[in-house]
Order: structure tokens, then sequence, then C-alpha cells
């Protein structure tokens, strides 16, 4: 296959190879260079205008291209704000329509999390399409939340259907493995609902479950006592919220943090309340906590199926309320699998493995044999 600046090549390669080329705006229709024994195969180069941005597009020596050309299969290749995507046709616009998108973003004074690259390439194997479009006009196919601090957009069709839920149904189940942006999701929305002043405070809660040991008598008052339970939250709200912002909102009573063994008896009313690591909860305790629900409230519920910490024997509260309630008006049910983990690369193949650990475990029981 052709590489770029080889031979005298046509002026859309001398552009790469030239040290005078002045920097170009990027072209609305980028050339197509077709090789010559393969005319699916070929390549096409992009041009960003802003060197500071088209820097930070590109990631600390090259990080993000090198993402997208593992994840496609094709080679990209930096010179200075230019880019040669070359390999298969539509690999090669699908990485194009990442890279436009995501610098478009950066244009507009966003901020380039980890994570989002691979969201944008999600994105673009879900639409299945060579695109053609305008990054600076065309609406994002995946949902976002708006937040003061930063916009939170999906990453996954999972996550999308999962946000476009939230904002649709008044009682929402997250069902599905660690890594997956459940819990982080749910604080998002609970904090733009606050922030949009939709409800007065948010109310996030967990079982106090200790994942298969024994910490034994654990010093201090209450808060100190159920705080190693509720950090994952607290991460959540310190990553999406100004951190004084976050301490002034617990101090005034406008975020609660509280162990779900304290919400009997309450009505929760004018309120966001997340339930986390609800696989953990009892039939009874799940039961106690859906039937919180007051007026001008929204619920969320998130939990893995995989990792439950009760006793043998025990009914997690989750599964069984997610079969009861899953066609009831208002209730929506999000399932998330591997494939949609956002945590490390690594991570989404653990819980494959795990999963298909599971399902040969399952396959290996008799039938009319109750399983464990």
């Amino acid at each position: 296959m052709r590489r770029p600046g080889s031979g005298s090549g046509s002026e859309t390669e001398r552009t790469l190879t030239s040290p005078r080329a002045a920097p170009r705006a990027v072209p609305a229709a980028p050339r197509w260079i077709d090789t010559p024994d393969d005319d699916s195969a070929g390549q096409i180069v992009l041009a960003f205008d802003d060197n500071r941005v088209a820097s930070q597009l590109f990631g600390h020596y090259g990080q993000n291209l090198a993402l997208i050309e593992r994840r496609l299969e094709i080679v990209a290749e930096q010179r200075g704000n230019h880019v040669t995507l070359e390999g298969p046709r539509e690999a090669c616009e699908q990485a194009r329509h990442v890279l436009e998108t995501l610098y478009a973003r950066l244009k507009k004074g966003g901020e380039l999390q980890p994570g989002d690259v691979e969201g944008v390439l999600r994105e673009a194997a879900a639409q299945g399409q060579l695109f053609e479009f305008d990054p600076a006009t065309k609406k994002q196919s995946f949902d976002e939340i708006q937040l003061r601090r930063r916009p939170v957009r999906a990453r996954t069709a999972a996550q999308d259907a999962y946000i476009r839920a939230l904002k649709r149904q008044t009682l929402v189940f997250g069902v599905g493995p660690a890594g997956t942006g459940k819990t982080w999701l749910a604080v998002a929305y609970a904090v733009h609902l606050l922030e949009r002043r939709v409800v007065d405070r948010l109310i996030l809660s967990r079982p106090a479950v200790e994942a298969g040991e024994r910490l034994g008598f654990l010093p201090g008052d209450m808060k100190e006592k159920v705080d190693p339970y509720l950090r994952p939250i607290y991460d959540a709200l310190h990553d999406l919220m100004d951190r004084a912002f976050v301490e002034r909102a617990m101090m005034s009573g406008e975020i609660e943090i509280a162990p779900l063994a304290f919400m009997r008896g309450r009505t929760l009313a004018n309120a966001c309340v997340i339930l986390d690591e609800a696989q953990n909860t009892t039939s009874m305790q799940m039961k106690m906590f859906l039937t919180r629900l007051g007026e001008n409230s929204h619920m969320i519920i998130t939990g893995d199926p995989s990792q439950i910490d009760l006793p043998p024997g025990q009914t997690s509260g989750l599964a069984e309320a997610v079969g009861l309630l899953k066609d009831v008006e208002g209730v929506d049910v999000c399932h998330f699998n591997a494939a949609d983990v956002v945590r490390h690369e690594l991570v989404g193949r653990i819980v494959a493995a795990y999963d298909r650990k599971d399902s040969a475990a399952r396959a290996a029981v008799p039938a009319g044999i109750a399983r464990p």
C-alpha cells in the first residue's frame, strides 16, 4: 500500500512533505486517493487550522490517533497539523468522522475527557454508514446531559438509551456490569435536575453490605461509619460539581447521602433519589425503598446482578423488582453488558470472560435441577 510522501505524488500528498506549506482549514470534502491495486482502499488527508487544538485532538504522544488506528485497523500518520488516514474506505471515513467531531467539540471550547475518543468511535460504529456531514451543525446521535461544569455525553448506545430513559421516565433501573457508567450517569442527571431547580434536593443511598469481608467495628459517628460504603457516590459528585459547592450543599441538606436503612418511614418529595449497588438489597428493602417515592420526584436504581454480596439463599431485591416492574407505566429498565464498559478496555474483556464462565456453568446444569 502506497505510503504518504512517496514519489512525486498528487497535490494533496505534497502538502504533507513540503515544509513551507501553510496550514489549511479542514477541507469540506477531503480528496480520496485510491491505491492502484484496490479501489476500496486508499488515503484521506485532513488538515486542521488551529495547531493548539489539533495537538489536543491528537493526544499526548499521539495516543488518540493510536487508539483510532487500533480500533479501525487503519494507519493514521501525523505531520504537524495534518493527518493522513490510510486503509479501507469505510474505516477511513469513520476515522474522519471521529476526528472532525472531536475537533469541532474542542473548537467550541469543550474538553477532551478520557474515553471521549472511544465514545465517538462507538457512535461511528452504531451509525454504521459512510459519513457525509457538517460536524459544526449536525446533531450528535448520542444524547448528553448539560451541566454547569461540562456536558456529559453518552459513549455507547446503551448509555444513550439510559440517558433518554432518565429524561423520559420517573423510575429507571440501570442494570449491568461494573464500569458501564450506570452510577456516574445517574449522579450526572441528578446534578442536572438540581442545578436547574427541577428538584430541591438529591438523596443518594446504597446498602451498607460488605463485599465478602467482615470489617468489624468501625470507629466514629454514623457518617464516618457509612462513608466507606458511599465513597463511589462522593467520587462522582466531586467529578461533576465544584468540591466547595458539594460541601455547602451537603451542609444545607440539598445533597443527602445516607445508608438504605435510614429510608424507612420517609416520603421523598421534590427530590432525585438514587439507590446504588441495589443488587445487595433484600426483597423487603427494595419494596420499602420504592414506596418512598413522593410528588415531583425521580428515582434511579443501579446495580450489577453478577456481584451480589448477600448471604447465600437470600433473594436479590433488584432482580425481583426488575422482573415485576419492567412493564409498568412510568418505569424503564436499561441493560448494559461487557461491550458497554467505558473504563480501561481490559475491564470489558475481564467482564466478558466471567460472563462466558457463568454461561458455561448454567448450560452444564441438567434440565429440571434448580440452580443455586
